[in-house]
């Protein structure tokens, strides 16, 4: 794949073929960690949707047809490719992004494991039937593919979260519309150059770079049939109540607040270092990141020094170093907005254990930098306690039991992810029963499901019913018709 190094890109790719958009509007993609340009795009608006979207629908009847086990071989040829330019893809990632390399190559792998799931289409995508539900009457259950169906994806996983859904959607026979975020479009290009390296017949996938304007124009298209969404819970309610108000079939994977409990009886040096590459990894943007860490009786103190001992140590700079553990937050706006939001919690009362703001990086002067930042004193009814930052800030927060821990993710209103740290097979299963989010993990910082597992979320964290990956996905992007059919004797003794 060629460099996209400084230059106006061409970053629609519909209907087989690369074409610069005519709306004269455009952005500049910059590496958050120097504030240097990497290229500029053009942004499409609703004539190019169209566009995209009427090639999808012109190259529909013919993918539907194409046999399962045919269409999976496209996704074996992309397996191979995305292997093979790994490291220029997660080097991508990285340049827009400001993640980790590490970081970037972890992202990109989880992605290809979504390819590998899809690629077992014919056996998932299968129906099932039974004779004889009446005297010579035989029912069969079937999945067809709805059609056109599109993604519309955030900046902090621009490798791994358009591969939620596009394998799926292809191999189960739909056609796809990406439409990435415009601060990242770069990965979703180099994406997408693999696609077309595939062969894969013109129109099956198509990318669409753009703001709002594109986003309403998927959501109002007569022709899409479902739309997946990452991001804030905001932008999801949008998207899922004008989907749906336009006859869609919409999931969407709204913000998080996540919690992980640690009771007194957990390796505690174990679970500080896993909490804090949860808490700030990634810079803190992700939907799994570690945002309330709730501590157990005697557990406090000694939890609360081991983390911030190693938050404080932890190597802040530019992703593509070998030696840094943590990148910069993707915008200067985003750098604000999270010192505003520690700025507000430290004015409310809590205490810093740790303060990020104001970060010195070596040559880092023009990069979006901060150092993680550990908040206490912040209850679970304070606004920071509800508020997505989404950046490297972890608040603590102290109770006497189990219970009262429950009950602190209980009233928050997300419900993506929990985890407990614990010895204890009983407080484990109790949690495991009991936490109202829709992933949980023990004794595991982050629980990311595989791609086999569908990624859950609860509450304000997920708006629909089916979600991302695994058999949630075959059921997503499939509609289920039922066949009852008989054949009378009499009518075979006509032919």
């Amino acid at each position: 794949m060629r460099s996209v190094q400084n230059e106006t890109l061409a970053a629609n790719y519909i209907a087989g073929a690369w074409l610069q958009s005519k709306s004269g509007e455009s952005r500049d993609i910059t590496n958050p960690a120097t504030a240097e340009t990497l290229a500029t795009v053009q942004l499409a608006q609703a004539g190019e949707v169209d566009q995209a979207v009427a090639a999808a629908a012109a190259a529909f009847p013919h993918w539907r047809r194409t046999p399962p086990q045919d269409r999976i071989q496209f996704l074996f040829r992309l397996r191979r490719l995305l292997e093979t330019h790994f490291d220029d893809l997660a080097r991508t990632i990285t340049l827009e992004n400001g993640k980790t390399l590490t970081e970037a190559r972890a992202e990109l792998q989880r992605g290809v494991e979504n390819v590998e799931v899809a690629c077992g289409i014919p056996t998932m995508m299968q129906g099932y039937n039974l004779e004889d539900v009446a005297g010579g009457i035989d029912e069969i259950m079937i999945r067809q593919p709805l059609g056109v169906v599109a993604a519309i994806t955030p900046f902090n996983f621009p490798g791994m979260i358009p591969l939620w859904f596009l394998p799926y959607a292809i191999a189960c026979g739909n056609t796809f519309v990406l439409k990435p975020s415009e601060r990242v479009p770069l990965t979703a290009r180099k994406l997408f150059e693999l696609l077309h390296e595939t062969g894969l017949p013109a129109g099956v996938v198509n990318l669409v770079v753009g703001a709002k304007p594109a986003v309403d124009a998927l959501l109002h298209h007569p022709l899409v049939r479902g739309i997946s969404f990452v991001g804030s819970t905001p932008v999801a309610r949008y998207i899922y109540a004008e989907g749906a108000a336009h006859g869609k079939r919409v999931q969407c994977q709204g913000g998080a607040k996540n919690h992980v409990v640690v009771m007194p009886d957990a390796d505690l040096e174990m679970s500080a270092r896993i909490v804090s590459d949860s808490a700030f990894g990634c810079a803190g943007q992700r939907c799994l990141a570690v945002s309330t860490a709730v501590t157990v009786g005697t557990a406090a103190k000694p939890f609360s020094e081991a983390i911030t001992g190693l938050a404080a140590s932890l190597n802040v700079g530019n992703g593509l170093d070998a030696n840094v553990q943590m990148g910069p937050v993707i915008t200067s706006d985003s750098k604000e907005r999270i010192e505003r939001s520690i700025a507000a919690g430290l004015h409310s009362g809590a205490k810093a254990l740790l303060d990020g703001r104001g970060a010195k990086i070596a040559n880092g002067d023009k990069g979006n930098f901060l150092k993680p930042t550990i908040l206490t004193g912040i209850g679970s009814e304070h606004p920071l306690a509800t508020t997505e930052i989404f950046g490297p800030v972890l608040t603590l927060e102290q109770v006497d039991d189990l219970d009262q821990a429950i009950d602190v993710i209980a009233r928050n209103p997300y419900g993506n992810a929990a985890s407990i740290f614990t010895s204890s097979g009983p407080a484990a299963r109790k949690f495991r029963y009991e936490v109202p989010t829709g992933n949980v993990g023990v004794n595991i910082g982050v629980a990311a499901p595989m791609a086999y597992f569908p990624f859950s979320g609860w509450k304000d964290s997920f708006l629909g019913v089916l979600h991302g990956q695994g058999r949630d996905a075959i059921e997503f992007y499939t509609d289920k018709k039922v066949v009852v059919e008989r054949w009378p004797k009499e009518w075979s003794r006509k032919f």
